[in-house]
């Protein structure tokens, strides 16, 4: 392996989807050296300590490095055929919903996908999982709901542009390093606010320009009286939502509501927003993972939908899932009711095994690119 140079991969940390180059050391000990990947556009090269120290989690200690059946040695060969003989018996007697797949958050697109064409496609079950549904099926079924499809309108190249930045339960400081390196030289090239939503003082709160210290699960609140007082300061592009968003009548009617944070701060939130119409949001785990996660996910892009934005790019929001690690979970279809690319898969017995408190609603009108605002968003019980 070692001969053919580095090796380009991913580094599977964090989802920031940082590119790397290890290379295996020759010898017995087969030691990993890691370095950053410059050619990669989600670090250009950069590295966090997590990053930097991987190749010392690669080692030969404990792993298994050949496959075993009841305690002994095989073959590749003898080892894939019990696992597929099993399969085929299983299959034959109680039928493909019979087999199961559970999958690792940090597997890359490629496995996804050959995963996903077997158990799919060949053994004809949506039975696939992975451990990504902990972090990201409430911000899945908030862009469902909001866009028709599980898709983010934004890259990492909008935070470079961005002239406020909105960070939505996440520490990004401490757990995307080098997403806030990128931040922070946005700020230094061209002055960025930096807003920080989390009940949490956090190393980033520290060191933005407004924490705003919401009750724990106040998203929801928070961003609907956002929204209200930028439609009620005529701020909402009026035209942009006849267009292309799909209103409820009563919309506007109930969305004003106490934000539940100090007036003082709210007003400053509301004066920047007002004031940098070039603004991306970054959502991360304290949002999403809550049982009232779409709905917070909602509250978000539905201001980004309502809000008067001069350039495109900036008008939605990005999302910190947005990145090789998990999105290409959910690109390549593993989740249970999606083919590759985000088509249905379509199952007998879908209904039944949705998880529990997800409100996953169609969106009329994907192909007219009509989007849906939802509405005002309620505190789940």
């Amino acid at each position: 392996m070692h001969d053919r140079g580095p090796i380009r991969t991913t580094c599977a940390y964090c989802g920031v989807g940082c590119g790397i180059t290890a290379e295996v050391a020759d010898g017995a000990s087969r030691e990993v050296s890691v370095a950053g990947d410059p050619r990669h556009p989600a670090n250009a090269g950069r590295l966090c300590s997590k990053g930097t120290h991987l190749g010392e989690t690669v080692g030969l200690e404990g792993r298994l490095l050949h496959p075993r059946i009841a305690g002994k040695r095989v073959s590749w060969d003898r080892a894939s055929a019990e696992v597929a003989e099993r399969m085929r018996a299983c299959i034959a007697e109680h039928g493909p919903e019979s087999v199961a797949f559970y999958v690792s958050g940090q597997l890359l697109t490629e496995d996804y996908y050959a995963a996903n064409k077997l158990m799919k496609g060949f053994v004809g079950s949506g039975n696939i999982d992975t451990n990504s549904r902990l972090c990201m099926a409430s911000a899945v079924a908030a862009y469902n709901r909001a866009f028709g499809e599980d898709v983010v309108p934004c890259s990492y190249e909008d935070l470079d542009a961005a002239d406020l930045i909105l960070l939505v339960g996440s520490n990004t400081a401490w757990c995307h390093p080098v997403v806030w390196q990128r931040i922070e030289k946005t700020r230094a090239r061209r002055g960025t606010k930096i807003v920080v939503i989390d009940p949490r003082r956090t190393e980033t709160a520290e060191q933005a320009d407004l924490h705003v210290p919401i009750a724990p699960d106040g998203d929801i609140a928070l961003f609907n009286a956002l929204l209200a007082r930028m439609h009620a300061q005529g701020l909402v592009d009026a035209a942009y939502m006849t267009a292309h968003v799909e209103v409820a009548p009563d919309f506007w009617d109930d969305l004003a509501c106490d934000p539940g944070v100090d007036p003082e701060i709210f007003d400053q939130l509301c004066a920047l927003v007002a004031a940098h119409p070039r603004m991306v949001t970054l959502f991360s785990q304290g949002a999403n993972q809550s049982v009232c996660g779409t709905d917070k996910g909602n509250a978000i892009i539905n201001l980004h939908l309502g809000w008067a934005v001069s350039t495109g790019s900036a008008r939605a929001p990005s999302a910190s899932r947005a990145s090789p690690m998990r999105w290409a979970g959910a690109r390549w279809a593993a989740l249970p009711t999606r083919w590759p690319a985000i088509s249905a898969f379509p199952r007998r017995n879908a209904a039944r095994r949705r998880p529990s408190g997800m409100r996953l609603s169609c969106v009329r009108g994907r192909g007219s690119r009509r989007w849906t605002c939802f509405g005002p968003c309620t505190m789940a019980g």
